[in-house]
């Protein structure tokens, strides 16, 4: 009876533990959401009140402010470039380096790894002053390249891992069949690779679409903003439209939430694979 209550007891805390997690994780896109609703005398007064009405005003100026259509297809564009980008050439980097193990190969891997440490922050500066005079700022395909660049290593450090359980004989098989290298890693590898392509196209959805940092050294011009840049318009001189600014951020982080919570079970799915390997 006693060993039961305590297996109870101790059921009853995972259960309140887990709850104030979650209640800890979601305050803040509550606190945001409530806030898109009410004017900034009734944010700064009392930010923690609910709003006495659904007013959609802010989210009218915040769409208008933002030229929310022009961003939005800006940071899709980017996006999906960039993600497709980085899996198809880490996917096809690591299988080169998994099946060609030469000295060389092994201490760019070593390399590409290590490039992992560094913080974008030590580089930022002589990253824009180069590629300025270059004359590559203010140019999505440059940001595009450079998220090709940063977003390469950990996803080759991924895909290395995966590779290395494809049977090498699957390839032999369809080389033995008339396949050439291409046909054989498109038709054979990159397939098997289906649920690592989702987890890592999934995380970089989320670093890319939510990214301020990389586009605002980047992105000059307003019809070249993303919508993370976008919700910048807010902010004045001397004031904040705070009302706006929430309803922009709902409407920023909306898409890119839809997405990982319809795309979540690839990610476990990717997850428990790369335990198992």
């Amino acid at each position: 009876m006693d060993t039961a209550r305590r297996g109870l007891a101790g059921v009853w805390l995972k259960t309140i533990g887990l709850t104030l997690v979650l209640l800890l994780f979601v305050f803040p896109f509550v606190f945001l959401l409530i806030n898109s609703f009410k004017a900034n005398t009734a944010i700064t007064s009392n930010p923690l009140s609910l709003p006495q009405s659904l007013d959609w005003t802010n989210y009218r100026n915040a769409f208008e402010k933002m030229n929310y259509t022009a961003s939005f297809i800006n940071s899709l564009t980017v996006t999906i470039l960039g993600v497709a980008l980085i899996s198809l050439f880490a996917a096809m980097t690591a299988h080169y380096f998994v099946r060609n193990q030469t000295k060389f190969n092994q201490y760019t891997f070593m390399i590409m790894v290590a490039a992992m440490i560094i913080p974008f922050q030590a580089i930022m500066i002589p990253l824009v002053k180069i590629y300025g005079t270059l004359g590559m700022l203010d140019n999505k395909w440059a940001l595009i390249y450079m998220y090709l660049g940063f977003g390469s290593p950990l996803a080759v450090f991924i895909y290395h891992g995966f590779v290395k359980g494809v049977p090498a004989e699957l390839e032999e098989a369809a080389l033995i069949d008339g396949c050439t290298r291409t046909q054989t890693f498109f038709r054979i590898v990159f397939p098997v690779l289906t649920p690592t392509t989702a987890t890592i196209s999934i995380l970089n959805v989320l670093w890319i679409w939510n990214d301020f940092l990389l586009p605002s050294l980047i992105l000059v011009s307003p019809q070249n903003r993303t919508l993370p840049l976008s919700t910048f318009s807010f902010y004045g001189t001397y004031s904040v439209e705070y009302g706006p600014l929430m309803a922009g951020l709902v409407l920023t982080i909306l898409p890119v939430m839809l997405v990982y919570l319809f795309a979540q079970r690839y990610i476990i799915q990717g997850v428990m694979q790369g335990s198992i390997k």
